[in-house]
């Protein structure tokens, strides 16, 4: 049962978070997306087109995401459950913040160390740092996929994180430049003049940063100072 008497934060998190333990981001310079087609790796299209591609992509980023470590950024956002209810919607699919220390994350794009049927989405299975083969099936005799949602495809933990963050005492944004949707329009269910954070070297470009307290760091060195910085004013 959550603690009422214990705030809650509910935090939103992108690459960003994940960059700093040196796993590649989609968007910045060096980038994923310019190393591939996006609609050939990470579209229900390209699945449909060359599954075999897919499943090499994401069996290299499984393998990365498995050798890689949580940073900073991970473990100050788990110390903060030592004073908060901690509530994390990330957008990465790696699992740094489980690894970091934190209870309560809602991967809001699926799960690297999980597989599922390519016919039925609850069939789902942790597979860890292994590949999926072309061959390799699920319960119900379908080719095993990846464990993570696609461009074409619905985002089926948008609904309960609308409603983390409609409930939330604090909200903060780390490492997300939120302008994919639907997860850049979370921020829009928050309770009006809640305390709202956000660390980020440079201004999103879509959010009005109006009452917001801007930590202009990466999220390694800027969210320790966060969470000084929260447990001070709200503790």
């Amino acid at each position: 049962m959550p603690d009422i008497t214990r705030k809650k934060i509910v935090v939103i998190t992108g690459a960003g978070v994940s960059a700093e333990s040196g796993l590649a981001t989609f968007r910045d310079s060096g980038g994923v997306w310019e190393k591939y087609d996006i609609t050939e790796v990470a579209s229900i299209e390209g699945w449909r087109k060359d599954p075999e591609n897919i499943l090499e992509f994401y069996n290299a980023r499984r393998k990365q995401a498995a050798e890689a470590k949580p940073n900073p950024a991970h473990k100050a956002l788990a110390d903060l459950e030592d004073f908060f209810d901690v509530q994390i919607i990330t957008q990465n699919v790696d699992d740094l913040h489980e690894r970091g220390g934190s209870s309560n994350v809602l991967h809001l794009h699926g799960e690297l160390r999980k597989a599922r049927s390519s016919k039925n989405e609850d069939l789902v299975t942790d597979i860890g740092a292994d590949p999926i083969k072309m061959g390799d099936v699920a319960e119900d005799g379908a080719q095993l996929r990846p464990d993570v949602v696609w461009f074409g495809e619905m985002v089926p933990m948008i609904e309960p994180a609308t409603v983390l963050v409609s409930e939330a005492d604090i909200l903060v944004v780390i490492g997300t430049s939120l302008v994919v949707y639907p997860a850049a329009g979370l921020v829009d269910y928050a309770p009006p003049h809640i305390p709202r954070y956000i660390v980020d070297p440079a201004e999103p470009e879509l959010m009005n940063l109006d009452g917001w307290n801007h930590i202009k760091e990466r999220a390694g060195s800027g969210t320790p100072k966060l969470k000084d910085l929260i447990i001070k004013e709200h503790r």
